[in-house]
């Protein structure tokens, strides 16, 4: 056995390991170069993606733009007071991260149910549940970072529904997290 000086030992002599041909060649490096890792620069999101009255979306990471295949990445801003039109995303799964600001989601089919969310809090939003996202704050933009579960961002705008009057307060609560 040989000590390898951090506590762990090996039963066999140390060797040299051949290098592995992972297709390496020239096209493949040109490849990787051209379709490996993409950075989407801030200042470079596409607005020509679906939107929602209210609020202000733009595409990071989707099918037209990377080639993605299974998620598609954005923002959103709302301006401050402001809510959006009330919609859902079809058969996607959606997280909502917030950057800064204040939200408040209101969901339902009449929007009675409320939840609030601060910096550095995720929202998750399941398939077709109609929901609204509302900046709580009358003096600061809402910024946040959408990522679903598909290439291209649906949105089906409801434009018809009528809003409960007092809406429920829902927190998460599971066995770790108790109701604040």
């Amino acid at each position: 056995m040989h000590d390898l000086g951090d506590g762990h030992t090996h039963d066999h002599e140390p060797h040299e390991h051949e290098p592995h041909n992972h297709d390496h060649d020239e096209g493949a490096a040109a490849r990787w170069k051209h379709d490996g890792v993409r950075v989407i620069p801030g200042d470079r999101l596409d607005p020509n993606t679906a939107q929602t009255p209210g609020m202000f979306r733009q595409a990071a990471v989707n099918a037209a733009r990377v080639g993605a295949q299974k998620i598609w990445a954005g923002t959103v801003a709302i301006e401050p007071d402001a809510k959006t039109g009330v919609h859902h995303h079809g058969a996607l799964e959606s997280v909502i991260y917030i950057v800064s600001g204040h939200a408040r989601m209101r969901w339902g089919e009449r929007l009675e149910y409320v939840a609030e969310a601060g910096p550095g809090d995720f929202i998750f939003v399941p398939p077709y549940v109609p929901h609204q996202e509302i900046n709580a704050s009358t003096d600061e933009p809402l910024h946040c970072v959408l990522v679903r579960s598909d290439n291209e961002a649906v949105v089906v705008n409801l434009p018809d529904v009528e809003a409960a009057e007092r809406p429920e307060t829902v927190y998460w609560v599971d066995p770790i997290h108790k109701h604040p």
